[in-house]
């Protein structure tokens, strides 16, 4: 018995001790500080796994192209370069118009010109900020958008570069003693040299007044390929933008990194000239449909179109001749895997269709950014400067028309011009009559340019600028119309052209619109939600294009309208590597690619002790915080090669909870 009840107090005792270690465990679980960490293997494998997915796949988006690495901005004489002397042949100056597209080009050939001439340049006038009336009187004409100074110290071994002519000269320009010429831009060597070099020669002074982007053939002989390097100078290297810009724009990068993710560029090519000049009205509504053809037909008139005025738009698009849309953009970046948080910069001053051809996109890439969105209001205007203040633009109604008049209008009204005009029981409405096309409704010709008309195009030179620094430096650019054949440069491709000088193995992509309007047409009626085996053919052809094959298509389509679109072989150089590239040459015997000379000793020592940017490096450990979202990999999903449509997969493009632009 005594046995008994000692194992009972035993257990009792037990028990006891068990309940006060359960509840001792329990206080120091909810009182304790001490993060517990709980490990399951399974877990970390799968850890393990996506990190190591993450990283693939933000290499894929956002990695260098690894063809290209070799190739190396080197625009230095070549061969025996003579100073320029101060006693030369004379003077030329010049006026030139136009865009952002434009100007730059035009002041490289310009440069190129009086080298050839052995003339010295007068600082040429931009005519997009001397015209408009009341501009900041702190930058005008060049200095409204270049640093002056830096260009001129910048060539001061290649061409003389004086800010104006002496002052015994100025006078003689007044009444009008110099020649000037409207060269084209297709001009050749040749002619300056027999039609302009006698005249400078007399006269001591010419004028050259230029309006096409260009005013010397973009395809030079082998024989002046030292000329060609001029104009690499001359457009990375001494045209900089005046410190305002460089800051601002800068700041915009910043603005831009400090999100802690890489960031893509897109500039939709919606130009007004553009589209009429393809016939690409159809693709728009309403009004911009009419302010595109009446474009179309002032081209016909000046000999620049060719064709009839009403052409098919939807055929055109097909032949890769208009622009991809921004919501085809959108789509073509969904199925190369980015996510919707994407950042994506819109660049360019002018988007013909207004926010609602912006609207799809904007669905698809929630972090769509632009000037607006990173610059305040204060930070733009002390960029344009104190300006004088225009008059007051008081809306004034149109005068009032009698029934019978409004009546006979809506009857003779056919399909054109659209918007019809208000039926005879409905007055003019104040939103009807005010913006830039409000003309339209009413006459055949377009008003000239108001003072705030040309004030916004003095303006958007500078938006210009912003843009193109923030393209050039972007992660990643993709244009939505370039190569458009039109005879003279656009954004896009100075843009291309500068990111493959300064760093071809960026990630720029050089689509081709017409292999993309036939997939297009493959997956019309299903665009939000397409086949594998097309997202597959997609990344196929804008991975090629960002590599030897893009480059090749690019020297043959944008290098015969702009050399700033593709300065290569002559302004750059090859670090020998084990892959040595195939010389391509076309049916006239130009390299299109390969050839470039070996890079020079001294450079191939510094690519050998630098081979990793610090900075670059940081950059990347970055951007890999950012890697849990880059789960749209279309890699991850099996491959189907049925034809049929029938698929079991569901794609991670297709499971996007985005809005449907088409809802």
């Amino acid at each position: 018995m005594v046995f008994k009840s000692n194992i009972k107090w035993v257990a009792l005792i037990g028990l006891i001790l068990s309940l006060f270690s359960l509840l001792l465990h329990l206080l120091l679980a909810k009182f304790s500080n001490v993060s517990l960490v709980e490990y399951s293997a399974l877990a970390g494998l799968q850890e393990g796994l996506h990190s190591k997915l993450g990283a693939q796949r933000h290499k894929k988006l956002w990695g260098v192209v690894k063809p290209l690495e070799s190739l190396q901005p080197y625009a230095n004489p070549r061969s025996s370069y003579p100073v320029p002397n101060e006693k030369n042949n004379g003077f030329i100056y010049a006026k030139i118009s136009g865009g952002f597209e434009k100007i730059r080009p035009l002041i490289c050939d310009l440069v190129a010109i009086s080298r050839l001439l052995n003339a010295t340049l007068v600082i040429p006038e931009i005519q997009q900020s001397t015209r408009s009336k009341g501009i900041s009187y702190k930058f005008r004409s060049f200095s409204y958008l270049y640093n002056e100074e830096q260009f001129i110290a910048s060539l001061k071994n290649d061409v003389i570069i004086v800010k104006s002519l002496p002052e015994k000269l100025k006078s003689g320009r007044r009444n009008n003693e110099f020649p000037t010429f409207r060269p084209k831009s297709s001009s050749s060597p040749s002619f300056y040299i027999k039609e302009i070099l006698p005249n400078l020669k007399k006269f001591k002074v010419i004028g050259l007044i230029l309006t096409d982007g260009g005013c010397l053939q973009s395809i030079l002989p082998p024989s002046m390929s030292e000329y060609q390097r001029l104009r690499c100078r001359v457009a990375f290297q001494a045209l900089h933008f005046r410190p305002e810009i460089q800051v601002l724009g800068r700041r915009m990068v910043e603005r831009l990194r400090d999100w802690g993710q890489p960031f893509l560029a897109f500039h939709p090519g919606l130009v007004r000239d553009a589209l009429a000049y393809h016939g690409c009205a159809e693709l728009f509504q309403d009004v911009h449909t009419e302010l595109i053809q009446y474009r179309r037909a002032q081209l016909i008139k000046q000999g620049i179109v060719k064709e009839e005025l009403s052409v098919d738009s939807h055929l055109h698009k097909e032949k890769g001749l208009c622009p991809l849309m921004p919501e085809e953009v959108g789509i073509l970046l969904r199925a190369m895997g980015y996510p919707p948080k994407t950042i994506i910069y819109l660049a360019g001053s002018e988007t013909f269709g207004g926010q609602r051809v912006l609207i799809p996109l904007r669905a698809m890439f929630a972090n769509l950014v632009d000037r607006t969105s990173l610059c305040s209001s204060q930070e733009l205007l002390d960029l344009v400067g104190p300006e004088t203040p225009l008059p007051l633009d008081t809306f004034k109604f149109p005068p009032a028309k009698t029934e019978e008049q409004l009546k006979e209008e809506w009857k003779k009204a056919g399909p054109r011009p659209r918007p019809l005009p208000p039926p005879p029981d409905r007055p003019i409405y104040r939103h009807e009559k005010e913006g830039w096309y409000d003309w339209i409704t009413e006459t055949e010709t377009e008003p000239d340019p108001s003072p705030m008309d040309l004030r916004m195009e003095a303006h958007r030179l500078l938006w210009d600028a912003l843009d193109y620094i923030v393209s050039v430096e972007a992660d990643a650019f993709f244009p939505g119309f370039n190569n458009d054949g039109i005879g003279w440069p656009d954004f896009s491709s100075l843009v291309m052209g500068q990111r493959l000088y300064e760093n071809p193995s960026s990630r720029t992509y050089r689509p081709d619109r017409k292999i993309l309007a036939d997939l297009f047409n493959i997956t019309r009626e299903n665009m939000y939600h397409p086949k594998h085996n097309w997202t597959l053919s997609v990344q196929e052809l804008l991975n090629k294009s960002m590599g030897e094959e893009g480059l090749i298509r690019e020297s043959l389509l944008s290098k015969p309208n702009s050399f700033l679109s593709h300065p290569l072989p002559e302004c750059s150089c090859r670090i020998p590597s084990d892959e040595i590239p195939n010389q391509v040459k076309g049916n006239d015997g130009r390299l299109l690619y390969g050839g470039e000379d070996n890079c020079p000793e001294w450079m191939q020592r510094g690519m050998e002790m630098v081979k990793v940017d610090p900075g670059a490096t940081e950059r990347s450990k970055a951007d890999e915080v950012e890697l849990p979202d880059y789960e749209t990999d279309l890699d991850e999903q099996p491959e189907n090669d049925d034809t049929s449509g029938n698929t079991n997969t569901t794609l991670p493009f297709d499971q996007d909870d985005e809005m449907d632009p088409n809802d």
